[in-house]
């Protein structure tokens, strides 16, 4: 059986520790598209006779070098394990120099990156304009 030859392939590491200036600039940037953009167009009144899940709160959270986009939902009816849960929807990756990764939460569970090496600016127009990256619903 003929042997495969290994190859190296470019692999940037994500940077350890997000400065404090960027944090604050993205998360300011996160927040107005959330108040201005998802929330009015992806939180609505509950139903009167709710039968499935529906979004109560979108929000930003930080771990690591990463910010995730998060929406928090509703769980109606008898048989609801909990009244509420929480899930990220879209991952944007702090790398080094400025520059950013983003991926979306496929339906399968895991995160999937589509873009890479993105400016700021190149990642929020990108979240803005894709709908991969907005919330499910």
């Amino acid at each position: 059986m003929a042997r495969i030859a290994r190859q190296w392939v470019y692999s940037p590491r994500p940077a350890s520790r997000v400065p404090d200036a960027v944090k604050e600039q993205v998360t300011a940037k996160a927040n107005e598209i959330i108040e201005t953009l998802f929330k009015p167009r992806y939180i609505k009144p509950p139903p009167k006779k709710p039968r499935f899940n529906y979004i109560v709160d979108i929000y930003t959270k930080w771990h690591k070098n990463c910010l995730y986009f998060r929406a928090k939902f509703a769980c109606p009816g008898p048989s609801a394990i909990s009244p509420f849960f929480e899930d990220s929807f879209t991952r944007l990756a702090y790398m080094a120099n400025g520059r950013f990764n983003l991926a979306y939460m496929r339906h399968t569970g895991r995160w999937w990156e589509v873009f890479s090496d993105l400016s700021r600016e190149e990642a929020f127009a990108t979240i803005l304009d894709q709908a991969l990256f907005h919330p499910p619903g």
